[in-house]
């Protein structure tokens, strides 16, 4: 761990340590494993009516912004951010160079998977070379496909995605799928797994080989990732 001296001096030097955590599902997992690693929210960051963004910490040095799980990303790559916690989808999707996700933190496993509804339907678009599938992965989409020799159309949709084969939008969509009701529950069957998803620490390439205290995050939290697989 980095002394409180050299901590000091990359505070003025770099100003307070930024980390960037997702809204929605991992976040709840994350904090106990944050906590372990001696980033621990102030108060506010608790309550479910509070509507701030960024938040101080225990520690002074740092400071915690709370925003979309697509967002952490971009913060991070574009160094608004340090380093922050988001799903091994996520970092797939953007695929931006500044990123490096050195610690898998065991926690949020889900899949991203391809899904259709379980009784045929007529559709006005799609056939066994060009697919129009609704997702919010169009990239990771598209590529799946294109490694198949079939033409993907993306629709883009953030929300709602059980919808689209049965209005009509798309005869096919790719989501994360935990324990599949969703799904079911929407009529629809899970046919292929683009990939397994669990959440990673990531962290911003050139604040890793220029601040300390980034390295010190790092080995702090991969010291928590071995722990729990040990236990």
């Amino acid at each position: 761990m980095a002394s409180p001296s050299s901590t000091q001096d990359a505070q003025s030097r770099f100003g307070p340590l930024i980390f960037a955590v997702p809204k929605g599902r991992i976040l709840d997992e994350a904090l106990p494993v944050m906590e372990r690693a001696g980033l621990v929210p102030e108060s506010a960051f608790y309550d479910k009516l509070d509507r701030s963004l960024s938040f101080s910490t225990t520690d002074d040095a740092a400071h915690i912004i709370r925003v979309r799980a697509f967002d952490v990303a971009t913060f991070v790559a574009f160094g608004a951010a340090q380093a922050g916690i988001v799903g091994s989808d996520v970092i797939e999707e953007f695929d931006y160079p500044e990123l490096y996700a050195p610690v898998d933190l065991g926690i949020g496993a889900c899949r991203l998977s391809v899904a259709e509804p379980r009784q045929p339907v007529e559709y006005k678009y799609g056939n066994p070379s060009h697919l129009r599938v609704a997702t919010k992965y169009p990239a990771l989409t598209s590529r799946f496909f294109e490694e198949r020799g079939i033409q993907a159309e993306c629709v883009k949709l953030n929300g709602a995605m059980e919808l689209a084969p049965s209005s009509g939008l798309a005869g096919r969509i790719v989501d994360l799928v935990s324990t599949g009701q969703t799904l079911r529950s929407n009529g629809l069957v899970e046919t292929e797994v683009i990939m397994q998803v669990s959440a990673r620490l990531i962290v911003n390439r050139a604040a890793l080989k220029t601040d300390r205290r980034v390295a010190d995050l790092v080995d702090r939290f991969r010291a928590v990732a071995e722990n729990r697989k040990a236990a």
